[in-house]
């Protein structure tokens, strides 16, 4: 399992994600607007965009805002043009760091990106040198006292998904990202409340860090996520079971 998700699932439980929560809408309505710019506003006919829009849904975004994006970018309302981005960099530790952006103006996107690396320990790398650990999944997550692991188990291995694995209050369903939209509308259908729901960069193999290592590397990855531009940060890291973050 990717250290991510559980990271992600920690900070929702103390609060920090629900703070976030204008800034996370604001990134998937950068998403749908491409999506929908590059083909078209008909989610059946356009996967990527019926992709982003359950995203957005399993965000519990307003379908309201999610219909104003769309408009946006088939050029029914007033938009921005965007320009998708793919940094491949390495964390403290010689953790790799997969960051995609969005943006009209790649200068500052680039200038803004190697600031927060080098700030925090990190720097970039070539191309190639970090994207072989990873492969593209539907990433789908729930809580653990929430949901009954042996029904979920069987519930998304029949609906269509890879692996389903538990790491202490994590579980995480992995699909083919072409699988992702029925496997996880099956599971809604089913009962099975997320936490989160994107099709995302999945590392092969992950690294192991100290506590005081692991907190690097998270407040490197908050301090990307923090930035307009960027839309999601991937990592190898692997999050022990004993991690504590420090005040």
């Amino acid at each position: 399992m990717s250290g991510h998700s559980k990271w992600h699932t920690i900070k929702h439980k103390k609060g920090a994600a629900d703070a976030k929560r204008g800034k996370i809408f604001t990134k998937i309505i950068k998403e749908i607007t491409v999506a929908a710019r590059m083909g078209g506003g008909d989610e059946e006919a356009n996967p990527r965009l019926r992709t982003i829009v359950l995203k957005a849904k399993a965000a519990n975004m307003p379908k309201d805002n999610i219909e104003r994006a769309i408009k946006k970018g088939t050029g029914d309302l007033d938009g921005v043009d965007y320009v998708e981005l793919s940094y491949e960099a390495y964390a403290p530790g010689g953790v790799g760091l997969m960051i995609d952006a969005l943006t009209d103006n790649k200068n500052r996107t680039a200038a803004d990106v190697r600031t927060i690396l080098s700030k925090s320990g990190g720097q970039l790398a070539s191309t190639g040198a970090v994207s072989y650990m990873f492969n593209r999944k539907g990433v789908i997550v729930y809580e653990s006292e929430n949901v009954d692991f042996e029904k979920l188990f069987d519930a998304a291995l029949e609906a269509g998904a890879e692996d389903v694995s538990e790491d202490g209050e994590v579980i995480e369903v992995l699909t083919d990202p072409s699988d992702f939209g029925d496997v996880l509308e099956a599971l809604q259908a089913g009962g099975f409340e997320q936490s989160s729901a994107e099709v995302a960069m999945v590392p092969d193999t992950t690294a192991t860090l100290d506590n005081d290592g692991t907190a690097k590397v998270l407040r490197l990855i908050d301090r990307l996520e923090d930035c307009d531009d960027v839309q999601s940060v991937a990592s190898n890291l692997e999050i022990p079971d004993d991690f504590e973050m420090p005040e």
